[in-house]
């Protein structure tokens, strides 16, 4: 905490006046009315130290300004995610800019397997793994912090969640859960339809991100044909959940277009 020594002038006015008025022989104050004048000086001293002010304001209103730099290089599933967590109450750490947010979406193809960025997934894809890009100040890096994916289906119910250690460093830092959701083939998956990306750190949520959920080509083929359900089990592929590098990830999806 920094004493602003532009302050001072009006600072030592502002005590003569109150010395003066508590000192006044004729007419003199009401207790209860010096008690108040002597808590407004204090006031406005602690106000005159840096960041004394902002730690009597309430939580709402602690938020660190953006450059507009920072705001213009906000992907649009970024400015939707953070927009709507804020009007759930969320508020987002000082010095942590979240610049994208999403998923990245793998399926099995003749030509090998294929990697997408979208807020668009399929039942019928090998599976969908969350991500998210940050921008870290300086006066928030150099220390660890637990990032946390959620993903939420169209009833409410929690499919998936990750929680995994960083260490932030200044700079932008690309965020990858280390496991993806199984899409093909899970039991667990009762239906399509919104679903929403919840991503927090340290407790605290960044974005809250809606995407659509497809339902599966194959299964309602399978269901137009009359497959009990141990037939439809017996069809379905296994889903690879090993780990890929996020660069690889990455460099993949560019390589593409996406």
């Amino acid at each position: 905490m920094r004493y602003q020594r532009r302050n001072t002038p009006w600072l030592i006015m502002l005590g003569l006046m109150v010395l003066l008025a508590l000192t006044a022989s004729v007419a003199p104050l009401a207790p209860l009315f010096q008690v108040g004048v002597v808590a407004a000086l204090l006031v406005a001293v602690a106000g005159s130290f840096t960041g004394g002010i902002r730690r009597i304001q309430p939580r709402a209103v602690q938020r660190v300004a953006q450059s507009p730099l920072t705001i213009m290089r906000m992907s649009p599933a970024a400015r939707e995610a953070t927009d709507r967590a804020r009007r759930l109450g969320g508020l987002t750490p000082p010095g942590i800019s979240v610049m994208d947010v999403g998923l990245i979406t793998s399926a099995s193809t003749p030509e090998g397997m294929v990697m997408r960025r979208s807020r668009a997934i399929s039942l019928d894809d090998d599976g969908a793994r969350p991500y998210l890009t940050i921008n870290v100040a300086p006066e928030a890096a150099e220390r660890q912090t637990v990032v946390r994916f959620e993903i939420i289906d169209q009833n409410g119910d929690t499919q998936y969640v990750h929680e995994m250690k960083t260490y932030l460093r200044d700079g932008d830092m690309n965020l990858l859960a280390d496991t993806h959701l199984p899409l093909s083939g899970n039991s667990k998956l009762t239906g399509a339809g919104d679903w929403d990306l919840r991503v927090s750190l340290d407790g605290i949520t960044l974005g809250m991100l809606s995407f659509t959920a497809s339902p599966s080509i194959r299964e309602r083929q399978r269901m137009l044909r009359g497959e009990d359900a141990v037939e439809r089990l017996q069809t379905v592929d296994e889903v690879d959940d090993s780990p890929v590098s996020l660069n690889d990830l990455m460099q993949s999806s560019k390589r593409r277009g996406s």
